[in-house]
């Protein structure tokens, strides 16, 4: 069953540096149909959706590694099942002293006119994956931006609307 986020809701997640979940607010719990004991200090990916492809989650981690913020459209598995899309915003989390601490994200409703782009993007970066890696998958959504003359996050934001 696909479920839709309304609106005006917003799910909201920190984890540490290695990606483990330090905080999670209640409509995260909801989405995804876990407690907070059963997701705090689990991998974020306890949520991570098969058909998601790998080469946009290493692009999300090198941008976020490296002091950046990322934009992305994501689709998660519900722990009975389920599947949502949403809109992420991850940026880095810093401690008074500038030190690198976690990761802060926050989700929103996607808009639907996006996901008309993005699923097909997806699959056929899958595809690319189950053939011929991450490299090829890669390939497929560096050469999108080519040849639509933007950076990752300017397209993604774009298409937003």
């Amino acid at each position: 069953m696909l479920k839709e986020m309304k609106e005006n809701d917003f799910i909201v997640s920190k984890t540490d540096l290695k990606g483990r979940i330090t905080y999670v607010n209640k409509i995260f719990m909801e989405m995804a149909e876990y407690k907070e004991a059963e997701l705090l200090g689990k991998p974020h990916n306890i949520i991570r959706h098969q058909d998601m492809p790998r080469a946009v989650f290493k692009l999300l981690w090198d941008m976020v590694q490296n002091g950046e913020e990322i934009f992305a459209y994501v689709i998660n598995r519900t722990k009975n099942g389920n599947d949502y899309w949403v809109y992420a915003n991850i940026t880095p989390s810093y401690d008074r002293n500038k030190n690198l601490i976690g990761y802060y994200s926050v989700r929103r409703r996607p808009n639907p006119a996006a996901l008309e782009i993005i699923k097909p993007l997806y699959a056929k970066m899958l595809n690319a994956e189950a053939s011929g890696g991450m490299e090829a998958s890669t390939k497929i959504l560096t050469d999108l931006l080519h040849e639509k003359g933007v950076g990752y996050n300017e397209l993604i934001i774009d298409i937003q609307g």
